[in-house]
């Protein structure tokens, strides 16, 4: 995996952050296909399958990194932004609905990589890995729209994902979380991710949070959203056809909250 390239960064906003990125020359950033806010003088951008980690990659890799990509509910194409001029240039991401951009160094995580859900990915300085990261549990298995298919962010580089409402880090010591399957935005490799039903019956019928609950045991950092876009959706629309957006799944959202 090469070096990831250097870039000096700035979010800017509260209730709907943008996250505004300057280039030295010849520095490239990757983003999700229409994220880009702005972009000065200087900054050209090329649409390619991939995100330019490994360059000698063939057809096949292409392809198959692309058709991951649908799984998570990405772009099939990724948009590289490069400063071919010979000055700084600066070059703006917007998320896609109203929260906040986290900016993660991921040269501090074990491993070097992260996990996040299946539409979190914003930006990253190039050199960063963009892949798949199946989980192998069970439980999360049954409700697959939270949980089953996640994206794994590998490098030494910044990484910017985006989330729902108000974010908090939280680091776990040998410790267990129990979360709204929905909140769940990004957790370190080593945390043990499942999701699981909740014990009590009357719990499951009255209490209003659904019947299953994310799970994070281990030790390392969790980030949580306080507003997922499912819920968001569901408080501004509660009876439209996008009610039941990010509730995908086996179950085909039968029981969420």
């Amino acid at each position: 995996m090469p070096v990831s390239h250097v870039i000096d960064y700035q979010i800017k906003g509260e209730s709907i952050q943008i996250v505004e990125v300057e280039l030295d020359p010849l520095e490239t950033v990757i983003a999700e296909a229409g994220a880009m806010l702005f972009m000065e003088d200087g900054i050209t951008f090329e649409t390619k399958m991939g995100d330019g980690s490994n360059p000698n990659q063939g057809l096949f890799d292409k392809l198959f990194s692309a058709g991951s990509r649908l799984l998570m509910g990405e772009s099939l194409f990724m948009t590289h932004f490069t400063n071919r001029g010979n000055k700084k240039a600066k070059v703006g991401f917007s998320a896609p609905y109203p929260g906040t951009v986290i900016p993660v160094e991921l040269s501090r995580c074990p491993g070097q990589e992260l996990i996040v859900q299946k539409d979190g990915f914003l930006c990253a300085a190039y050199g960063t890995k963009l892949s798949i990261f199946f989980n192998r549990k069970i439980g999360s298995g049954l409700v697959g729209g939270e949980g089953f298919i996640l994206e794994k962010l590998q490098g030494d580089g910044k990484a910017f994902i985006h989330a729902g409402g108000t974010v908090i880090e939280r680091e776990l010591n040998n410790e267990t979380l129990r979360v709204d399957t929905g909140c769940v935005v990004a957790f370190e490799s080593q945390i043990n991710f499942d999701v699981e039903a909740v014990d009590s019956l009357k719990s499951m019928v009255f209490g209003g949070e659904g019947i299953f609950l994310a799970t994070l045991q281990g030790t390392g950092r969790v980030w949580l959203q306080s507003m997922p876009i499912r819920k968001l959706i569901q408080a501004l629309a509660p009876y439209g056809s996008n009610s039941r957006k990010e509730s995908s799944s086996l179950l085909g959202g039968l029981f969420e909250s």
